[in-house]
């Protein structure tokens, strides 16, 4: 393999399709299809489906990983190299998931922004594995402890959840009681459908029945939906102390929380930009729970 064939792999994949690859890299999608074909014979298998948009195959995923890998180590040679003229900011793709995105971990990446600029990717806690493990990107914020290969996986700490509620929500739908049979009728409100922690939270109270659903799938407005009185939802505490101390939100008796442990993975090899990142995330996460 050479560079221009895992170039090729990786622009075929970001865009998409051949001729909009080669129009990233300034050639011909003729010269995309025979870098990409060079690169499966010299590996003897098939790395991508040629399909719209082109996919990656598992074979192709540690290629792309290592595609990814070598343009990050060379953008940070460059910047190292000669910093003087002004080389564009590294890049750094992350995949953060949106209550951390939206409580503490903005604050500890704005502190960069200077330096670096950021491609987030708003992922499920549960879900971001597959993105570190193709390369999408750099790292990630995670529940899974167990490396991906290749990455490094470091304990950051604990978000605790709480069912939460307004006052007067709870006045209404438990009056007598936080009940299977009340949170079966009680509006729930939901981040997307890959959020189950309301699930979790419903399945502990042995609850059979699905209650109605509001789909809020952003953090801040999710958080807000709960505070207007649409329905219950387990809301961090980044979200809810404070409104739980101003008496706009109560917590719902019966059950446990739900505690999340967090973890960094990241590309295990190191470059300066990916290093400061991972320091300042580090630096953020020390007021997490780390029971």
């Amino acid at each position: 393999m050479d560079l221009p064939q895992l170039d090729a792999l990786a622009a075929a994949v970001d865009t998409g399709t051949f001729e909009a690859a080669a129009r990233a890299l300034n050639v011909t999608p003729s010269a995309i299809s025979q870098r990409i074909r060079a690169l499966e014979n010299s590996v003897g298998g098939v790395l991508l489906t040629r399909g719209k948009p082109v996919t990656v195959t598992a074979a192709g995923v540690p290629y792309l990983r290592l595609a990814r890998q070598i343009e990050a180590l060379a953008a940070d040679a460059a910047a190292e190299a000669a910093p003087e003229k002004g080389t564009p900011f590294p890049v750094i793709p992350l995949a953060i998931n949106g209550d951390s995105l939206a409580t503490w971990a903005l604050p500890a990446l704005a502190s960069l922004a200077g330096d670096l600029t950021f491609d987030i990717h708003r992922e499920d806690q549960d879900h971001s594995w597959d993105l570190l493990r193709d390369g999408t990107v750099m790292a990630a914020l995670t529940t899974e402890a167990r490396p991906v290969q290749g990455c490094t996986s470091t304990r950051l700490g604990v978000m605790r959840y709480r069912p939460m509620a307004t006052p007067g929500f709870v006045a209404r739908w438990f009056g007598g009681g936080v009940t299977a049979s009340a949170l079966g009728r009680a509006p729930v409100v939901v981040f997307d459908r890959k959020d189950d922690i309301q699930d979790r939270y419903l399945r502990g109270f042995g609850v059979e029945q699905d209650p109605p659903r509001h789909y809020v799938p952003a953090s801040t407005e999710f958080a807000e939906a709960v505070r207007l009185g649409m329905g219950w939802a387990m809301l961090p505490d980044q979200q809810a102390t404070g409104p739980e101390s101003r008496g706009e939100l109560v917590e719902l008796a019966g059950g446990t929380p739900e505690l999340v442990e967090l973890y960094w993975q990241q590309w295990a090899l190191h470059t300066s930009a990916l290093d400061r990142v991972a320091e300042a995330i580090a630096a953020a996460a020390r007021d997490l729970t780390h029971s």
